[in-house]
Order: structure tokens, then sequence, then C-alpha cells
């Protein structure tokens, strides 16, 4: 029973190595991989999508937590899952989207422009921190071990919400 206890410790150290190996393949892959040459017409409904989809995580982020305050954790297991659900749909459409796509100049001007880039560099920053913290979250709930749970948990969830939130503004100001 120690050697599996020993084994769970690492598990969070795990996670973080794999959220930045992640997170550097995505830089890659949206960055420097060659981009597909033809763009088929759905691709363009993409972008509509995700800020759903960051919409629909953010509800269910906060019915997760409205529910476990109300000490209803069988609903708030149903909204976190359907939050990481909602979530990793959003990663795959994001890479496809610019996979043929590549990226999209913002172009405002003025206090927006400034706005914007705050919002997206803190959108970023906060999925660097959020990945491993949700994994980790995520991993102490499925393993039931409730006390770790919480106390991460207790960053995880306003950083995720953020993520979820800025996600929509980000689309928002690129229809501006």
């Amino acid at each position: 029973m120690r050697n599996i206890m020993q084994d769970l410790k690492k598990i969070p150290f795990i996670i973080t190595i794999s959220s930045i190996c992640i997170f550097l393949a995505l830089c890659w892959f949206i960055y420097l991989a060659p981009k597909a040459i033809e763009t088929p017409l759905w691709i363009g409904k993409l972008p509509l999508l995700n800020c759903s989809l960051n919409g629909l995580s953010a509800l269910c982020l906060t019915a997760g937590i409205l529910a476990i305050r109300k000490k209803q954790t069988e609903r708030h297991k149903k909204w976190m899952f359907s939050a990481l659900c909602l979530s990793a749909l959003f990663l795959v459409s994001y890479l496809v989207y610019h996979h043929f796509h590549g990226n999209t100049p913002y172009l405002g001007t003025g206090v927006m422009r400034t706005i914007y880039f705050f919002t997206l560099i803190t959108h970023v920053l906060g999925t660097l921190i959020g990945l491993p913290l949700i994994l980790i979250t995520v991993f102490y709930g499925l393993t039931e071990q409730f006390s770790l749970h919480k106390k991460i948990a207790r960053w995880t969830f306003p950083i995720w919400l953020y993520i979820s939130i800025t996600g929509v503004l980000i689309y928002a100001f690129q229809q501006i």
C-alpha cells in the first residue's frame, strides 16, 4: 500500500511535465507546423463554436461549484465532467481552426487594442497554469483524495473560469 501512495504522489509532477510538453507541442502546431493549403468552408465557423464551448464550460464550472457548495456531489461530478469535456472539445476545435487558418491579427486600435492584448496574454498565461491544475484536480477527485482535491480546486476553479470567460471575450473583441 505504501508503494502505491508513493506512486500517487508522483502523479502531479508527471501531469505538470505532460502539460508543459502539450503546451510546447501546441506552440509548434500553431506557429511552426506547415499550414494546410486548402481551407474547407466550415473552418470559418469554428471561432463561434470555440466561443460557445468556452461559454458553456464557464456555465458548467459555475453550476459545478454551486452544486458542491450545496453538498450535491453527484451533480458536482456531472457538471465538472461536462466542463472538462467542453474544454477538451474546445482544444480540438481550436487546433483544427489554427491548422487551417493560422493566427487572426487583431485590427482594433487605441484602448481596445490594449485591453484585447492584456486579455489575450493573461488568458494564455492562465492556460499554462490552468492545464496542469485542472488535470491534477481531476486526478485527486477521481482517486477520491478529497482533501487534496478541495485544496487545489480552490486555485483551479477561478483560473479555469477565467480562462473560459476570457476565451469568450477574445472572440467578442475579434468581432468588434
